[in-house]
């Protein structure tokens, strides 16, 4: 029997309708926040590291949707695995019954964490970190969490509790106990450790707010400290996991770093179906999963679900296969390398860092007199506006998208699909070198759509 829903036909009559719908029905500030920067595009299709708008014009994402399409847009082995299991027409999250899937893809997961024995499998990145939360404090009998300043873990109220950004915490209290430490500040984890009460320690080897790696040594000594103190080590490998820094994990720029958690997502999905992984040593999983009584301790009503593990097996196996982590790490050593050799090009541009294809261009305030008072306007309005104004161009006058990496922040972060080689960099650099040519003398558009930044910053928006 047919309903009669003909998603083609629906998405011709009333595709256009995109902005007006997300403006009545959903969140009302993202139109808003579009048309203000001039980023209300339409985009009809996507493959590979491109997509496309209506028009036909191609667009570079140096984006990724965040990290999401690690393998670029609709990756065919992605593809097939989804119609695959479709086509199969398992019997599905039954709950009663252990499917071959997510014992498969844990086994896949794990062989890259050898020092790791069991996976539990959620939703998302967030889902992910909450589970390495709640894990942390069953398995020690501790309550408090310690993160990093500016980290960001995600948003909902647990992983939010160790978010280090108070924009996004803002409104939402009363959250779970928890301390910041800076990045590297192994004092502070050491005063907070002796007062017997951490069950663990969630950080990102390279913060995505940012893009700031932690310091050479500090995870191998925070692993130490943790240890002697009795509590967990998390690494949350979101956005760095699975390739995106060089290596399977970004912590493992570190000799010696074995943490005793792991949060993934993002990447896994294939860009389709969204999964996150929390991996953990055996230990840990027997605390929680103590007794028949307690199976369902913790559980995710869509976790495991036949079509996210059937994308992360595909995922895996072009990872391994394409050689993804190593053109991350070859291709992010040139694209970093061409755009450091900028720096004392270009006054404004202060500088170039990051590991694989996550990579931080940080602007700062100039020398020569007419760029400082510039400069100065911006940061008087609001600061991160720069950053913004050199987004807006790459995308409008040359067809590539990117964002600055948070609020107020002067740094564009760079976290496109791990495929992408010599064309897709000769491309960016060029764009960027042409719009950072246009800052500093030109026409002085940049400029001109920077006080309209500054205005629109002063009216509230």
């Amino acid at each position: 029997m047919s309903s009669g829903f003909d998603l083609a036909k629906l998405l011709e009559e009333r595709g256009d309708e995109r902005y007006e719908l997300h403006a009545r029905h959903l969140n009302h500030q993202l139109p808003r926040m579009l048309r203000t920067i001039g980023f209300d595009m339409v985009y009809e299709r996507g493959e590979g590291a491109y997509f496309w708008d209506d028009e036909g014009e191609d667009y570079l994402d140096m984006l990724s949707g965040f990290g999401v399409m690690g393998l670029g847009r609709h990756h065919p082995v992605v593809r097939k695995a989804l119609h695959d299991v479709l086509d199969a027409s398992l019997a599905d999250l039954t709950r009663f019954d252990c499917p071959p899937l997510p014992g498969l893809l844990a086994e896949k997961l794990l062989a890259h964490s050898p020092h790791l024995e069991r996976v539990f499998f959620s939703n998302s990145g967030t889902e992910a970190v909450e589970t390495a939360l709640k894990f942390a404090r069953c398995a020690t009998g501790r309550p408090r969490i310690l993160h990093c300043d500016h980290a960001f873990h995600g948003l909902t109220a647990g992983s939010l509790s160790v978010n280090g950004e108070a924009g996004f915490r803002d409104g939402f209290a009363p959250l779970l106990p928890d301390t910041a430490v800076g990045l590297g500040d192994l004092a502070a984890l050491e005063r907070e450790l002796a007062r017997g009460d951490v069950a663990g320690f969630v950080v990102e080897p390279i913060q995505g707010k940012g893009v700031h790696e932690a310091p050479p040594g500090f995870l191998s000594a925070a692993q130490e400290l943790l240890r002697r103190h009795g509590a967990l080590l998390i690494a949350d490998e979101v956005q760095t996991g699975l390739g995106r820094t060089g290596d399977f994990y970004a912590y493992q720029h570190e000799d010696g770093v074995e943490p005793d958690l792991i949060c993934v997502a993002k990447a896994l999905s294939g860009g389709y179906v969204p999964v996150g992984a929390t991996l953990g040593k055996e230990w840990i999983f027997r605390k929680v999963y103590s007794s028949m009584d307690r199976v369902l301790v913790h559980s995710a009503s869509f976790g495991s679900n036949a079509q996210a593990m059937a994308a992360g097996l595909a995922v895996l196996s072009v990872i391994e296969d394409e050689q993804v982590v190593a053109n991350a790490r070859a291709t992010g050593d040139v694209l970093r390398a061409r755009l450091a050799a900028l720096v004392d090009r270009y006054e404004l541009l202060h500088e170039v860092r990051g590991r694989g294809l996550m990579i931080g261009i940080e602007f700062g305030r100039p020398t020569s007199l007419k760029l400082r008072g510039r400069w100065s306007m911006l940061q008087a309005a609001r600061k991160g506006l720069f950053a913004q104004m050199v987004v807006v161009p790459l995308l409008q006058r040359h067809r590539i998208l990117t964002q600055v990496s948070g609020d107020r922040l002067e740094v564009i972060k760079l976290i496109p699909p791990l495929i992408i080689g010599e064309r897709e960099v000769d491309r960016f650099v060029g764009a960027f070198t042409a719009v950072m040519d246009d800052a500093h003398g030109g026409s002085g558009l940049m400029w001109d759509f920077g006080k309209t930044l500054v205005k629109q910053a002063i009216a509230g928006h």
